[in-house]
């Protein structure tokens, strides 16, 4: 199973992914950096950016630019089966919106949503979700994703 995400310079979404010990694969954070295009369905996990349109007025876009362009191959867009995303609860109903948006973009599910580098439990409850719902998400399985630790694997960069 792998899992796609973007995480900016501060790494806490790398952090977390990290953590679900799952095959992963980085979105470059540099415009200047190889794209990444994917080969196999997968998982996204997306921070939220900004405090949305409805809190700031000043930040209408809660995707980050990365993604955008990441999703805008349609090639990537067309493997995408799930989506996580992270965010800030002092951003209220804006709190994981990138998730919202990115669900109703791509029509997958928006699966689960997380605080910040999210918690230990939200990484229990994530990873197990996944693993138990792979098949239903049309998410390839592969026999190292069972095995219990904390090592991601980040085959992609």
């Amino acid at each position: 199973m792998l899992v796609v995400y973007f995480s900016s310079a501060t790494g806490n979404t790398h952090r977390f992914v990290t953590k679900l010990g799952l095959p992963s694969a980085r979105i470059p954070l540099h415009r200047n950096d190889p794209p990444l295009v994917v080969d196999e369905p997968y998982v996204l996990v997306c921070p939220t950016y900004g405090g949305g349109a409805s809190i700031s007025g000043n930040e209408p876009r809660p995707v980050p630019g990365q993604v955008i362009r990441f999703l805008n191959n349609e090639h990537n867009r067309s493997l995408i089966r799930a989506v996580v995303s992270s965010g800030n609860t002092n951003f209220g109903t804006d709190y994981g919106k990138a998730g919202d948006v990115i669900a109703a973009k791509t029509g997958v599910p928006y699966v689960y949503r997380f605080e910040l580098l999210g918690t230990d439990e939200d990484v229990r409850i994530l990873r197990a979700g996944l693993l138990d719902n792979a098949e239903k998400l049309g998410l390839n399985r592969n026999p190292h994703d069972d095995a219990a630790g904390e090592a991601g694997v980040d085959t992609r960069g």
